[in-house]
């Protein structure tokens, strides 16, 4: 996934004032993220990040998903069209700074995505696509979409033979 869709940035030019970054993906890098992620279609994928220096090379920011996709429906197996809209927080953090006890720890978990990055630079695609992937509903259902009744019933009780007996 690290070359579908790059926005690269030097670290080093985010000052402690606040810049917004905007990504959009073009049709051929919605193209490759549909397939990595095993969607029928990506129609519009877009990422607003705000972002500021924090000491110690780190860059905080909140990243705006947008996004409209074609999904197949876990019931009826159709193609159904969802929209995205989530806000995050992310932080992207020098790979020496990376503290894997930290990382491991539950109470970090509630805490914003940490993203690491070497050098002075920070991928803002790759960071919209990995957005993208933690957004998606792993069992996609369309809205109104219903098991067959036949396969509602509850399991059969093996005394329900009792209950009309043969003739």
């Amino acid at each position: 996934m690290s070359e579908i869709l790059s926005r690269p940035v030097r670290a080093g030019h985010i000052k402690e004032a606040v810049q917004s970054h905007v990504v959009v993906a073009d049709e051929a890098e919605r193209a490759a993220l549909a397939a990595l992620y095993g969607l029928a279609e990506i129609k519009a994928l877009r990422g607003e990040f705000s972002l500021a220096h924090e000491r110690g090379g780190v860059i905080a920011g909140t990243l705006t998903l947008q996004a409209r996709l074609v999904q197949s429906c876990v019931v009826s197996l159709e193609p159904f069209e969802a929209r995205l809209e989530e806000t995050s927080q992310i932080r992207f953090v020098p790979e020496a700074k990376l503290d894997t006890a930290e990382a491991l720890d539950p109470e970090a978990l509630d805490g914003p995505d940490e993203i690491p990055f070497s050098g002075d630079i920070i991928d803002l695609g790759q960071a919209l696509a990995e957005q993208l992937a933690l957004s998606l509903d792993p069992y996609p259902r369309k809205p109104g979409a219903a098991l067959p009744a036949e396969l509602l019933d509850e399991a059969e009780n093996p005394f329900a033979v009792l209950k009309f007996p043969k003739r």
